[in-house]
């Protein structure tokens, strides 16, 4: 104890009055254990967030809770927490204490300038009295709340900066202080390990997605189902699993190093399938090189002009071979609208991944049917060679031992006469035996060398010689094997007569070609923007042979105006049922 508080005289001597004095020290007192007790909440309430934060695996869930506790820990009106991407700008800005509404004024989130791109460029944490005072700021965008005092500090994930704590308006009108830094700096260390912990847990639950994925597919196509139908739950798969907006699958055509898109899923789906791409595009370009291209802004950037994105507005996409370098069976084009984030390592790395699995898939369908195809020609033979060697000698055998007894039924020429019938009747059968022989030999020995799609794609660009452009081609269904030869000969006719109608007459700057095979017909359409068909086209001998062609097929042949302007020519077969 005090020894001057036990002498009354020297307590009155110095003017204070010990109880007074003792008012004093339990004041002191009693802040202090204040203090202790704020300083204890503070660290009940960081555990509480530390737990918070990573108590769920969902990444987006874990960031929305990391910028919440950190607002309520540092007393703060607004948070956010901007990811950056690798180039070292925002790509996800994450905020609360900002209302949708403001949001919508604000327009797009910020990509790193002025206080935050400090923040970014030297990653220490940073306490401000006004932002506005300091000479990195760049000010707000209309709309923008105001705000003063300023707190900030980098997220690690494995001594790597996965993006920025930011917290502003410090509530009761005062600036962050050192307590407010050294809660936050835990707080985003924990977080680091949150976000860790959800993005290996969001990329072991992709990997398991992806593997199910590629069972599926191989399933599907050794159990036997067609091809065509398996290309479109690729790019339906692939779409589903990495979130874009439209997956595209382009395979070649012709041998001027063109892709036609085969299948494709989502955004504006039917219009993009059966695109013609030239060689110039960027699909092209990885099926030649087998390399992977991205781009943060497809339809803006000049590497890719002529593919989907000249046909759809597009952000950010990435290009990948579907099989390996040596081997390229096509190209996927993953993508989403702009303004959407830019796809991680991660999905590119497994679309890559499930690419190769299911060009290995068809790799191995094909080489199965293949398999299948030679054991049925090899019956065949076998089955010839037993009708020619077996069946045709017999036969032969029994008709010449009919013969033979001709002669000893002279006299009774009824007798005669049916075994005359008798064996014309063998002869016949031999000749249907013989011919049923050469179709099992003949059959599927060779198809024609060049498909339809690749024909269609060479008569239409050599029309671009008289139109002065290339039309637009779109190609849709299987028109390399559900079409008969005859038709296909008949549509290339019409196709080609139609393109010289449009350079001849029309006078027009855009032509747009589409032929498609449904599960009951195959259809042309040739639409121009010329000035419209005249009365003396109209009554040509080239317009009366299409509807000819058509006829005589059992189909029909149409003439109509394309509105604004030109013509537009619709040509229509009923497909074969064949067996």
């Amino acid at each position: 104890m005090d020894e001057r508080a036990r002498d009354p005289r020297e307590a009155e001597a110095s003017g204070v009055s010990p109880q007074l004095r003792l008012d004093a020290l339990l004041d002191d007192l009693q802040q202090q254990v204040s203090q202790v007790r704020a300083a204890r909440d503070r660290v009940h309430t960081l555990l509480d967030a530390v737990l918070a934060v990573g108590s769920d695996l969902d990444l987006e869930v874990v960031l929305h809770r990391i910028v919440e506790s950190a607002v309520t820990l540092v007393d703060a009106q607004y948070g956010a927490l901007g990811v950056l991407g690798e180039d070292g700008t925002i790509k996800q800005f994450v905020t609360v204490g900002v209302d949708e509404a403001a949001i919508a004024r604000i327009g797009h989130y910020p990509r790193g300038e002025g206080i935050l791109g400090l923040l970014i460029r030297h990653p220490e944490p940073l306490r401000l009295a006004n932002l506005a005072e300091h000479p990195a700021s760049v000010g707000f965008p209309s709309g923008h709340p105001p705000m003063t005092s300023f707190l900030g500090a980098p997220v690690r994930v494995r001594e790597q900066v996965f993006g920025n704590l930011y917290l502003t308006n410090k509530r009761g009108g005062t600036e962050f202080g050192t307590d407010d830094e050294a809660v936050l700096r835990t707080l985003a260390a924990a977080a680091g390990v949150a976000i860790d912990n959800a993005r290996l847990y969001e990329d072991a639950h992709r990997r398991q997605r992806w593997l199910a994925a590629g069972n599926d597919l191989t399933r599907s196509l050794l159990s036997g189902t067609d091809p065509a139908t398996v290309l479109a739950s690729v790019t339906a798969t692939v779409r589903e699993m990495s979130g874009a907006d439209l997956v595209t699958l382009a395979v070649p055509v012709g041998d001027r190093g063109e892709l036609v898109v085969e299948a494709a899923s989502g955004e504006r789906a039917e219009e993009i399938r059966g695109l013609v791409m030239p060689a110039s595009a960027p699909a092209a370009k990885v099926f030649v090189s087998g390399e992977t291209i991205t781009s943060d802004a497809v339809s803006a950037d000049p590497r890719t002009r002529g593919g989907s994105a000249s046909v759809v507005t597009l952000g950010p996409a990435f290009f990948v071979p579907l099989g390996t370098r040596e081997h390229v069976r096509g190209v996927l084009q993953v993508a989403n609208v702009p303004g959407s984030p830019v796809f991680t390592d991660a999905v590119v790395d497994m679309v890559t991944g499930f690419g190769n699995q299911a060009a290995l898939a068809l790799d191995v369908a094909e080489h199965r049917r293949d398999t299948e195809r030679m054991v049925v020609l090899g019956d065949r033979d076998r089955i010839a060679r037993d009708l020619h060697d077996l069946v045709i000698q017999r036969l032969f055998a029994g008709a010449l031992s009919l013969q033979s007894t001709l002669g000893r039924v002279a006299d009774r020429p009824q007798v005669g006469e049916r075994i005359q019938r008798v064996v014309g009747d063998l002869d016949d059968t031999i000749k249907i035996i013989r011919s049923t022989i050469y179709a099992l030999r003949e059959h599927d020995r060779t198809r024609r060398g060049t498909g339809l799609r690749a024909q269609l794609v060479t008569v239409t660009e050599r029309a671009a010689e008289s139109l002065g452009f290339a039309p637009a081609l779109r190609m849709t269904g299987l028109l390399d094997t559900a079409v008969s030869a005859e038709q296909a000969e008949q549509v290339l006719a019409v196709l080609g007569e139609a393109l010289s109608n449009a350079a001849r007459h029309a006078r027009a700057t855009v032509v747009d070609v589409s032929v498609e095979v449904t599960d009951t017909a195959l259809r042309l359409r040739v639409a121009d923007n010329g000035r419209g068909i005249g009365p003396a086209v109209a009554r040509s001998s080239g317009l009366a042979n299409l509807r000819e062609r058509a006829e005589e097929m059992g189909g029909t042949f149409g003439l109509s105006p394309n509105e604004p302007s030109g013509t537009v020519v619709e040509w229509a077969v009923p497909l074969p049922s064949g067996d």
